[in-house]
C-alpha cells in the first residue's frame, strides 16, 4: 500500500465484483480492520476458515495471509493503515498471542460510534490533499474505543481486578522478549516475583488460557511467520524457538494447526505465488 491510510465502505457495488471473482489469499504490508455490520462473509486467516457473524470486527496483522469473501448481504467498512501511523496499537500487541483477533459488536454500537467515525474518515480521505494528521487522530480515537471494548472479551476485566490485569500485561511484555527461549511458567513467575500457580490463576482468569498455552501460541505464531518469510529449514526454526528436536516441533505444530510445518509452508507458497 502506497498511502498510509485507506478506508473502503462495503456496499453492493464493492462486494458484487468480489463475489463473482473472489480474491486469492494474499499478504499485506499494512494493518487491516474489517468492520462487518451486516451479512455472513467468509474469512480465511492462515488457511483457517471462519464464517463471520455480524456485527463483528476482525483485525488482520501485517504479514498475515488472508482472504475475505463477502456474501450478498455483506456491509461494513475495511480500514487499512500503515503501522507507523498508529504504532502503539494494542490490537497489534495482543495479536501476537491470539491465533485470531475478532469480537462481536452490538447493533447500536455499529450504527452510532463506528459508523460516524468511519464516515468522517472517509470524507477526510476525499479531500485534496489528504490531511493525514487529522486521519491519525480519528483512527487513534477509533482504535482506542475498539481496544477498550475488546478487552471485555479478551481480557476479562470483570473476573480480574486491576492489579491482575497489570500483572498479566507485564507477563506478556516479558514473554515477548523471551518466548524464543525454552522456558516455562516457572521462569516467568520468577521474573514477576510470584509463584507459577498464582501466575497461572491470573492467566486463566484474565485470558482464559494457561501460561503454557500462551507461550505455545506465541511460539507457533512466530513459527508461521518464519516459515513464510525466511528460507530457514524446519529444524532451524524449531531450534530457534526452543524446540531441541525437529520431531517434537513438528508434533506441536501439527497438533495446533492440523498440518506439519513443511505442509504449511508449501500451502502458503502455493497460495500467494
Amino acid at each position: 500500500m502506497i498511502v498510509p491510510f485507506k478506508i473502503i465502505k462495503l456496499t453492493k457495488e464493492v462486494t458484487e465484483p468480489v463475489l463473482l471473482n473472489p480474491l486469492e489469499p494474499h499478504r499485506h504490508d499494512h494493518e487491516e480492520l474489517l468492520i462487518i455490520t451486516h451479512g455472513k462473509p467468509v474469512h480465511y486467516l492462515d488457511f483457517t476458515k471462519e464464517i463471520l457473524q455480524s456485527p463483528v470486527i476482525v483485525y488482520v496483522a501485517q504479514g498475515k495471509v488472508h482472504s475475505f469473501i463477502p456474501d450478498a448481504d455483506t456491509q461494513g467498512w475495511v480500514i487499512r493503515y500503515k503501522n507507523e501511523l498508529v504504532p502503539q496499537s494494542r490490537f497489534n500487541f495482543y495479536s501476537n498471542f491470539l491465533d485470531q483477533f475478532n469480537y462481536q459488536l452490538s447493533e447500536d454500537y455499529c450504527s452510532t460510534t463506528l459508523h460516524s467515525l468511519c464516515e468522517i474518515m472517509s470524507k477526510e480521505c476525499q479531500q485534496e490533499p489528504v490531511n493525514y494528521l487529522i486521519i491519525k487522530h480519528l483512527l487513534s480515537a477509533l482504535l482506542s474505543k475498539l481496544e477498550t471494548d475488546s478487552k471485555k472479551e479478551y481480557l476479562d476485566s470483570q473476573a480480574a481486578n486491576h492489579s491482575q490485569l497489570i500483572t498479566f500485561n507485564n507477563f506478556l511484555k516479558i514473554l515477548e522478549y523471551n518466548f524464543i527461549r525454552s522456558e516455562g511458567a516457572d521462569f516467568y513467575a520468577e521474573k514477576l516475583n510470584m509463584s507459577p500457580r498464582n501466575l497461572n490463576l491470573i492467566s486463566q482468569s484474565v485470558f482464559g488460557k494457561s501460561v503454557t498455552e500462551i507461550i505455545e501460541t506465541r511460539k507457533l505464531i512466530e513459527a508461521r511467520s518464519l516459515l513464510l518469510n525466511t528460507g530457514k529449514s524446519v529444524s532451524e526454526i524449531g531450534y530457534e524457538l526452543g524446540y531441541n528436536e525437529k520431531s517434537y516441533f513438528t508434533r506441536v505444530f501439527r497438533k495446533k494447526t492440523g498440518v506439519t510445518p513443511t505442509e504449511f509452508r508449501e500451502q502458503m507458497y502455493t497460495a500467494i505465488s
